[in-house]
């Protein structure tokens, strides 16, 4: 029997099903499996296409029931919080009068309830009761992270012991398979449910995405159809479309419904605002959005990493996004504008730039979860930069002591996304560290964070000169005219950017303290003869000369180091650590 049953009546039908639910046809009809989970993107609502080529919209156990099913047959539904309840009052009477004459001494809520050990029980009695008359059976458990949640069975209960137990040996009972019983649990993160089940190479687990482009846009018609969406005037559907990339049907909803509800029409700058605090709120501040009014003629300097960014930009407005690297090691010592150079290359492309927050949480398997979700909603958002600040702490190692695996399983998470090549130019990783030695290999090996640049101090009075002319652009001071150069000397000393925008900061203090808003030679003169750079000379020194070790071109490399060999460089890192007593690798 089997997939024989299953409600898709021909091969033609299921090609044209979304891509998740063909998985799940083929896999079902094979009738090799009775367990499987559905995951991701399951709360939203799901396209179903009418025979008149419309469009209806409905949530996951409506789609699963009337489109893949028919709501033929016995299809039952349970959650923790409803207990059991059926697709049709048929149903559910036929369970009712069968379990009461199998059972009568049972109260009839027993049959119903939503304890899973007395429901998980009575079900398994019907579906043996049920199989030999030749009616497909299908239970389908909704947030089933409650049921068989994700952890040591030791720190289990009774109820949930009784459910991993129970749905495991389902899993294996060959009579439901042969007797077309399956069982499909629903949850947004595979993490959440126990291992045992979620690995287990007798279940089969199905992905729901998010929807692609061609479905919001559908979606967007359907609203504008039922009249809830309002449009500000030369804005379509197919404008939309793709500025809601990261977005569900549901968020889409939400949007319309709170742009209907104010009488205010959706603009592109309403939708980018919107957009923005959506994703940040399903995201549960894991993701926060970087906003920049910068690009990169506001840098100074890093000639070398300002021309590859460029190159990276023009790639990436022609659409070529398979020239593009998988990613970025940004290297170089404190206060040489790292973060600062990343956001300016994200106000050059024009696409959206988010920096991953912490994931990690104290509470086994939540932060398997974070992850997990963070890196859908990064999936959805596509084309979507990715900024990681201080990654050599951020992104962790291989190591797991004392973790009970948790951090070599996130890291092979993380490296295995960042090295799926399905989202080359889509996706773009930057991680960011003044240690990159720290750094495991496998995410700066090629394939990952493939481009590998450095930043440096300015080492000569141009340079400086430069870099002071960019930054009075960017912190809005107005200085009066005089030579820079013969002030600038006066700062004989190793200063990095950041160093040379407190001078700046400082000198304009001292001016507004005046009551005026230019400012003077006097003024700057003063403040750098106040001035005193935090000194961490050995520290400093460690930094450059591990970027210098990272560099992929000479050109890069500060001219003072450019006649090193690496073996000399190494030797002096390793003294450095030494002096430093600096113990990591």
């Amino acid at each position: 029997m089997g997939g024989s049953q299953l409600i898709v009546k021909n091969m033609e039908f299921i090609r044209v099903l979304p891509a998740w639910a063909q998985e799940f046809s083929y896999k079902y009809c094979s009738q090799t499996a009775n367990l499987y989970f559905l995951y991701g993107n399951i709360r939203d609502f799901l396209p179903h296409k009418m025979n008149e080529g419309d469009f209806l919209f409905v949530k996951i156990q409506k789609y699963i029931s009337e489109v893949l099913f028919d709501n033929k047959d016995i299809i039952i539904f349970y959650d923790r919080s409803s207990g059991v309840t059926f697709c049709t009052p048929e149903m559910e009477r036929e369970y009712i009068r069968t379990m009461a004459l199998t059972f009568p001494e049972a109260q009839g809520d027993d049959f119903v309830s939503s304890d899973p050990e007395k429901s998980f029980f009575y079900l398994e009695k019907y579906f043996t009761i049920t199989i030999p008359k030749q009616k497909r059976i299908v239970l389908i458990i909704d947030y089933a992270e409650t049921i068989v949640p994700a952890g040591d069975i030791s720190q289990m209960d009774d109820a949930d012991r009784f459910c991993l137990v129970t749905l495991n040996r389902w899993a294996h009972e060959p009579e439901f398979t042969e007797g077309d019983v399956s069982i499909i649990l629903l949850t947004e993160n595979i993490t959440d449910i126990s291992p045992k089940l979620a690995v287990s190479p007798s279940t089969i687990k199905v992905e729901i995405p998010f929807p692609d482009e061609q479905v919001r846009i559908l979606f967007l018609k359907f609203l504008e159809k039922q009249g809830l969406l309002i449009l500000e005037r030369g804005v379509t559907p197919e404008r939309l479309g793709p500025l809601t990339a990261g977005l569900n049907l549901l968020n889409m909803n939400q949007l319309a419904a709170l742009s209907y509800q104010a009488e205010v029409p959706i603009s592109l700058e309403y939708l980018k605002q919107r957009k923005k605090e959506i994703i940040e709120k399903e995201a549960c501040g894991l993701l926060e959005f970087l906003e920049t009014e910068h690009d990169l003629s506001y840098i100074s300097g890093h000639d070398f990493v300002k021309k590859r960014f460029k190159r990276s930009a023009k790639a990436i407005k022609q659409g070529r996004l398979d020239v593009l690297p998988m990613g970025y090691l940004i290297s170089g010592p404190i206060g040489t504008g790292k973060s600062f150079m990343v956001s300016a290359f994200a106000g050059e492309i024009g696409i959206p730039m988010v920096q991953m927050k912490n994931f990690r949480s104290k509470w086994q398997g939540a932060t398997e979860s974070n992850l997990e979700k963070v890196l859908s909603i990064l999936k959805a958002m596509a084309p979507v930069a990715v900024m990681v600040d201080e990654a050599d702490a951020f992104l962790g190692d291989r190591n797991s002591d004392g973790d009970s695996g948790t951090s070599s399983r996130v890291f092979a998470q993380i490296a295995s996304f960042m090295g799926n090549t399905e989202y080359r130019g889509k996706i773009i990783w930057f991680l960011i560290t003044c240690r990159p030695d720290l750094l495991p290999i496998d995410l700066k090996r090629q394939g990952r964070a493939e481009e590998h640049l450095a930043l440096f101090y300015p080492e000569t009075l141009e340079e400086k000169e430069a870099l002071v002319e960019v930054l009075q652009k960017k912190l809005d001071i107005k200085m009066n005219k005089f030579p820079l150069g013969d002030v600038l000397k006066k700062m004989d000393f190793p200063v990095s950017g950041a160093d040379i925008e407190a001078v700046l900061v400082r000198a304009k203090m001292n001016a507004s303290v005046e009551g005026r808003i230019i400012v003077t030679r006097e003024d700057l003169e003063e403040t750098i003869r106040d001035f005193i750079p935090p000194s961490y000379p050995y520290e400093i020194e460690l930094q450059n000369l591990v970027a210098v070790l990272e560099c992929t071109s000479r050109e890069m490399v500060p001219v003072k180091y450019r006649k090193m060999d690496r073996s000399s460089l190494a030797r002096e890192i390793q003294e450095l650590k030494q002096l430093l007593g600096d113990n990591q690798s």
